[in-house]
């Protein structure tokens, strides 16, 4: 079976099943485990990754009102690879190449007709519903039982941990410039790890919104994880939140809790590694009870405390 994976978070799915040496194709996002960017890349971006937040948003916004696609796909090049079955989402255009592309590449030009296996993860719950379906076109249906059931329980045990704890309020930002929260799972799993999530609804779309808005919120945490940046990445961001006269009152901001991480690994990849998200936010929200097992990796509070040392000096 020879299988194209055109999002990151199901290439991660056909990894974890077992699957990798079916991948004969991948997206030019799909980067873990490091040993797919052996692969041939079938996409890119239509905009420029550089400049600010609020540049690429604007990018992505006037393709998206001019109905063009955000991604191209190399059609000659996937025609070449022959796949059995191409894996793609219907969730979101701006994330990742979307259903249609995949089908007007697809159209007149593969003989073979693929099975293309469209993913839409809108809540946590969906995220497993999509690992029994890519492994049910894998032929692998135990395997994905088996690794959605370890998952489960990875989850539940998290859960179990924090029962009884306080629950800080928190606020997760999808993004910065303009402000955007997170939605889909995060706020799920913003409860599981033991918070209360302010900004955002389970399954639905992440929602814009204001400073103002966040300011009259006052969380206690402030979690930073924009969509497709790292944490080096998402650091660089955070002025743009620090500049608003009122962030030093926030009593996120007085307290030191703080954090920006990797949301282009962890949180915004709907796949196996959302729980290590959620072990990541219990570390943040609950240090205590929680080793840092992924500080400095995938999150760390912001500023760092060699920046906050060198702006007192």
């Amino acid at each position: 079976m020879r299988v194209v994976s055109l999002i990151a978070s199901a290439t991660e799915m056909v990894c974890a099943l077992g699957c990798e040496d079916r991948l004969v194709g991948r997206s030019h996002e799909c980067d873990f485990p490091p040993s797919v960017k052996r692969l041939p890349q079938l996409t890119s971006p239509k905009f420029s990754l550089d400049g600010s937040s609020a540049q690429i948003d604007e990018r992505v916004k006037e393709l998206l009102r001019s109905a063009l696609a955000v991604y191209r796909v190399d059609a000659d090049r996937l025609a070449e690879l022959r796949p059995d079955v191409i894996v793609t989402q219907s969730q979101c255009d701006v994330c990742a190449v979307s259903l249609r592309d995949v089908e007007e590449a697809v159209c007149g030009i593969l003989p073979s007709r693929p099975r293309i296996v469209s993913l839409e993860p809108n809540t946590l719950d969906d995220v497993w519903r999509d690992l029994a379906r890519v492994a049910e076109a894998l032929d692998v249906r135990e395997r994905g039982a088996e690794l959605i059931a370890r998952s489960r329980a990875r989850l539940a045990e998290v859960s179990a941990r924090v029962a009884g704890l306080p629950r800080p309020t928190v606020a997760c930002i999808e993004w910065v410039e303009p402000l955007m929260a997170a939605g889909n799972w995060m706020p799920t799993l913003v409860e599981l790890a033991g918070g209360r999530s302010l900004f955002g609804e389970a399954g639905k779309h992440s929602p814009w919104m204001t400073f103002d808005e966040l300011a009259a919120r006052d969380p206690e945490i402030i979690v930073a994880l924009p969509c497709g940046y790292d944490l080096a990445r998402t650091a660089e961001d955070m002025p743009l939140l620090a500049r608003h006269a009122e962030w030093p009152k926030l009593r996120a901001v007085r307290d030191g809790r703080v954090f920006v991480t990797d949301g282009n690994q962890y949180f915004n990849r709907p796949g196996p590694r959302l729980v290590d998200s959620l072990e990541i936010l219990a570390e943040i929200f609950h240090p205590r009870e929680f080793a840092p097992a992924h500080r400095g990796d995938a999150w760390q509070p912001w500023p760092a405390p060699s920046q906050s040392q060198h702006a007192e000096d």
